[in-house]
């Protein structure tokens, strides 16, 4: 019977320990109950606060997360002490802080993404319909979110790319400003005038109506003697979408031809000019002498 008389005690001990504890887990109980009420009154500030703002809506949701994580740790800290009195706040930030290095070694790369996405939301620069470039991966910014942005390509695919590629390594922002630059090369034969080709060029250029022509000057530069050819650059100013950069050198190529063409102004073919170090004979052949198949 001794065995049954210890488990009987043991079971004493433990009832009696939980009746003296439970006053204390009711109030740890309440005291969460409190910490979500506090936090929803919180939330509900900063979200009136917030709406003032012309923060990214990616940046709002990261003040909201970090706010409620804020306090549930708070309140699930005073939870912890109420129901272990032996524990105390200085102990509690001891472990956290132990198990935040081990996981942070562990989620290196997670915690990474997420400080990158951080900044890059605190980033002016880049933002939600820009058209960007990086790391081989080109397209508009439909989302940017803590640990990712979503970029939309030209051909439909939707790339999720890690916020810490976009932090490391260079982007190419497309759209930043309204209007971009575009450069194509024409090239005209030697014996043409080179002023008279300019001003053919230049008049073609600005005939499009894609073409900028408020602020933005058109430029035309005889570059280089070419191959066979005098080559022109030709410069000018239209929208910065990759949509308006493709219609505009559509149109400007078309304009320029047609210019040259009607003007005519020869746009050459390459010309190859073979030299032997000794004279070939020549001969003529008649007809009678061309070879004959199966002769």
């Amino acid at each position: 019977m001794e065995p049954i008389t210890i488990l009987m005690n043991q079971l004493r001990d433990i009832a009696r320990g939980a009746i003296e504890v439970a006053p204390m887990i009711v109030v740890a109980i309440l005291v969460l109950f409190l910490t979500w009420g506090v936090r929803a009154i919180a939330t509900s500030i900063l979200d009136r606060v917030l709406r003032r703002t012309k923060l990214r809506a990616s940046l709002k949701e990261l003040f909201h997360l970090l706010l409620s994580i804020f306090i549930w740790t708070m309140g699930i800290m005073v939870a912890a002490v109420i129901v272990f009195p032996g524990l105390t706040p200085a102990s509690i930030l001891a472990g956290l802080g132990l198990g935040s290095v081990a996981i942070g070694f562990a989620f290196k790369d997670v915690f990474e993404n997420f400080l990158a996405g951080i900044i890059i939301l605190f980033r002016p620069e880049m933002r939600i319909g820009d058209f960007i470039e990086c790391e081989d991966v080109e397209g508009v910014v439909e989302h940017i979110a803590i640990r990712e942005t979503h970029i939309k390509q030209t051909d439909g695919q939707l790339v999720i790319v890690p916020n810490s590629i976009l932090f490391k390594n260079p982007v190419w922002v497309r759209t930043d400003q309204p209007k971009r630059r575009v450069t194509v090369m024409c090239g005209v034969a030697y014996d043409v005038d080179v002023d008279e080709a300019r001003d053919v060029i230049t008049r073609a250029v600005k005939s499009c109506d894609t073409v900028e022509q408020t602020d933005k000057p058109v430029q035309i530069f005889a570059q280089a003697f070419g191959a066979s050819s005098i080559d022109f650059e030709v410069t000018w100013w239209t929208g910065s979408k990759p949509v308006d950069i493709r219609t505009s050198r559509d149109q400007v190529v078309a304009a320029v031809k047609r210019a040259l063409d009607d003007a005519g102004l020869e746009i050459p073919f390459p010309y190859r000019t073979l030299t032997f170090k000794e004279p070939l004979p020549v001969r003529q052949m008649d007809a009678d002498d061309a070879p004959r198949d199966g002769g």
